[in-house]
């Protein structure tokens, strides 16, 4: 079977990255300055608000009905390994009707296990089979591979999650996480449509952060989980020690061109809670756009 894959070319699809940019969904984390950074979103934003470990599930779906009433569309992140029993998935199918919320996104999480589920597969199966009313599912995927995890056994859980999801009758689709080189991200995801995963891609793209706030943020979510994060992690610090400012238009720009052929379809952006450089960031690449 011939490959999906072929080295990205250096002209850009300016009305794929116009469409990218302009239906980018911000992540937020539960830190401290949450509340102040969420003033700089555009009116009406899709958020996604993270799972943290040194938090609760009820902490993420509080902010999240907070940043509804500010007319924010919010997609929730629940970790499995931070759900507490299957009552527990009952108390979060309710909330999740009760704050009208339609999209989630699941993960296996960094923190240590709360209750019965381990992986975001088996968490991800008792939720389904309660028929939460919602319309689509987010779940992650690892361009970079895991340090902790063989990539036979990642590819086998991204298509059972795919099977969960579509199986019972949502849409869905697959969000990567952090990985700078926009080459290895087409050929991972050229590879994983040749595999039989069809769900829409949203590319991980860490917005325009500092690259010391960055590191710093990304040690403090773990609480404990430091040399986890490095040994996860290990290209991503190395490229942002790296001389020269991190551009999230370097990531974004040569991958609007295979767009279409590898159903990227939209930007989960890792706002490290520095929504305010990432929006300037996006205003300015979309005014350079339709110069």
């Amino acid at each position: 079977m011939n490959s999906l894959f072929r080295p990205l070319s250096s002209p850009v699809n300016k009305v794929i990255q116009q469409q990218l940019l302009e239906g980018m969904t911000y992540e937020l984390i539960p830190l401290k300055n949450v509340h102040d950074q969420s003033d700089f979103l555009p009116a009406n934003s899709t958020m996604s608000v993270t799972c943290s470990p040194a938090k609760t599930i009820d902490d993420t779906l509080d902010l999240c009905e907070i940043f509804s009433t500010k007319g924010h569309t919010t997609i929730p992140h629940f970790a499995a390994r931070m759900v507490e029993s299957e009552e527990h998935i009952d108390r979060i199918v309710n909330r999740i009707k009760e704050q009208g919320i339609r999209t989630i996104f699941i993960i296996g999480g960094d923190a240590d296990q709360r209750g019965p589920f381990y992986d975001a597969a088996s968490f991800l199966r008792s939720l389904l089979e309660r028929k939460p009313d919602i319309d689509t599912v987010g779940i992650g995927s690892y361009p970079d591979g895991h340090a902790d995890i063989p990539e036979s056994s990642l590819d086998e859980a991204l298509l059972e999650k795919q099977e969960l999801i579509l199986g019972a009758g949502y849409e869905g689709y697959i969000a990567t996480q952090m990985c700078f080189d926009a080459n290895k991200i087409a050929e991972w995801l050229s590879k994983k449509r040749q595999a039989g995963i069809s769900l829409p891609c949203h590319l991980g793209v860490p917005g325009a952060v500092d690259t010391k706030r960055l590191l710093s943020i990304s040690l403090r979510l773990g609480i404990g989980h430091s040399t986890s994060f490095l040994k996860k992690n290990r290209t991503t610090v190395f490229r942002l020690l790296s001389p020269g400012k991190y551009d999230p238009n370097k990531l974004l720009a040569p991958l609007s061109n295979q767009a279409n052929e590898l159903k990227i379809k939209g930007i989960h952006c890792f706002t490290f809670n520095s929504v305010d450089t990432t929006e300037e960031w996006r205003k300015k690449a979309l005014k350079k756009i339709s110069s």
